[in-house]
């Protein structure tokens, strides 16, 4: 077998170059979008902030609204709490956001502002509120920040009247509003009465009206939130981004719940389909079965284009294991799948795929970087990369077909209302995948056949 472990007299630690992430406060910031007229509030330097909206506004070419608590030289000296205060009266006066939701930056993370005590102590108005995440940069990634939001969303606003509502939690994990919205149509094919949490359907995909509407009608309700702790189930889909909301709902209301993959390809969809036919106690209807059928149908198809084709797979930890157990389902081999996000767990389950598909010689690590990728690329070549836009310096070096999936993606479009989730979303995943191989197979014909005539 060919070790294609490259070899470095040292291993990097205390360097990452384009480590395939972003820092916290990017999630926080995302999931407190998905809440309906809420208004994401980050509590350190205006940069900070601004960096942050301009990442997400990049990626789903949609305003990422958020307010700062702008610290300036007395705030890093004296501590935040007086600009917390400030801007809390700002927002509720001027901008009249039904609940800020507070993030914190490194900065106020390193001075150390006691956050639940400063909300304490700020005049809240009858029927507003204001919930916090702690999300340093220097530990975990966006994908962490996302998670440690939703946790406080349902540590402040979830409550429980010891009568269950029937209702199932569905936490969607860090993806596109797109992949929300195909979730949710399969829950209501499905029969199942459902909150999701966030939703950033309608948000961060509004239509445009020709009025700007700083609050879009999009967003889970806070009514909703607080009747989380009346909820029967919740389906946390991804470990990484959703299993500790789902936890913090175990521990505060005893409420089950399940960790799923990201339904991605057929296996996993298969999972997701099954878990809601569980809980609604409903036959899977035709409409999804012929899906099914579609998407098996087109795999057959076209398998001689992809069957054996090595991938390399990076980015979120959630979307990239599911990623991997798709290409596996094709009959691909992921020579190496990496995520930027910390995490041990992102190799146990990745390793479990490598045994349960029985492929060999290929490489998983988190916490990784995109440079320690393309070195592992130019030792021992791919046919495809897959993965968010910093990729695509790789694949023009190396000369490799490139399909831009997960996060961020800033150089396209529309990408953002497409779902990669359930059988619909792998029928367009298995399309790009496909075209790059083909263009490629393309490509090379064109140039053995201009040699020949030469």
């Amino acid at each position: 077998m060919l070790d294609v472990t490259p070899k470095l007299i040292t291993e990097r630690k205390a360097l990452k170059a384009n480590p395939s992430k972003t820092c916290q406060p990017v999630g926080a910031m995302y999931a407190a979008l998905g809440v309906h007229n809420c208004m994401p509030h980050s509590h350190g330097s205006q940069g900070c902030c601004s960096y942050h909206r301009t990442f997400l506004t990049r990626h789903f070419k949609d305003p990422a609204i958020a307010s700062t608590s702008a610290f300036s030289e007395g705030a890093c000296v004296f501590g935040g709490g007086s600009n917390l205060r400030t801007a809390a009266k700002n927002i509720f006066d001027i901008y009249d956001a039904e609940i800020i939701a507070v993030h914190t930056t490194c900065l106020s993370e390193t001075i150390g502002d006691d956050i639940p005590s400063i909300i304490n102590s700020i005049a809240i108005p009858e029927g507003k509120y204001m919930v916090h995440a702690n999300t340093p940069s220097y530990v975990g990634s966006h994908i962490t920040g996302f998670a440690n939001m939703v946790t406080g969303f349902i540590k402040y606003l979830a409550e429980s009247t010891g009568k269950p509502n029937g209702k199932m939690c569905v936490i969607p994990g860090f993806v596109n509003p797109g992949d929300m919205r195909e979730m949710k149509r399969l829950l209501k094919l499905m029969s199942v009465d459902f909150t999701m949490l966030p939703d950033t359907t309608g948000v961060v995909d509004a239509p445009m009206t020709g009025k700007y509407e700083m609050f879009p009608k999009g967003g889970t309700l806070i009514e909703d939130i607080k009747a989380l702790g009346d909820a029967q189930k919740t389906l946390a889909i991804g470990s990484f981004a959703s299993d500790a909301g789902a936890n913090q709902l175990e521990k505060s209301f005893k409420i089950p719940y399940k960790t799923l993959m990201m339904p991605i390809g057929v296996g996993s969809t298969d999972d997701f389909i099954m878990e809601l036919s569980k809980f609604s106690k409903e036959q899977v209807p035709y409409e999804i079965e012929e899906e099914r059928g579609q998407l098996v149908d087109i795999m057959v198809d076209s398998h001689p284009y992809y069957d054996g084709k090595k991938v390399a797979i990076f980015g979120d930890p959630d979307v990239v294991i599911a990623l991997t157990k798709f290409v596996l389902e094709l009959g691909m081999v992921p020579k190496y799948v990496m995520t930027g996000t910390p995490g041990k767990a992102f190799e146990t389950e990745v390793n479990a795929l490598f045994e349960e598909f029985g492929v060999e010689g290929c490489i998983s690590k988190q916490a990784s970087d995109l440079m320690e990728l393309h070195q592992w690329i130019k030792n021992d070549g791919v046919d495809l990369l897959m993965g968010g836009t910093h990729g695509k310096y790789i694949a023009r070096a190396e000369d490799i077909p490139f399909v831009r999936a997960g996060f961020p993606i800033l150089d396209r479009y529309v990408h953002s209302y497409m779902p990669l989730v359930g059988y619909r979303g792998a029928m367009r995943l298995l399309e790009l995948i496909l075209g790059a191989l083909m263009d490629r197979q393309d490509r090379d014909c064109a140039e053995t056949d201009f040699e020949l005539v030469m």
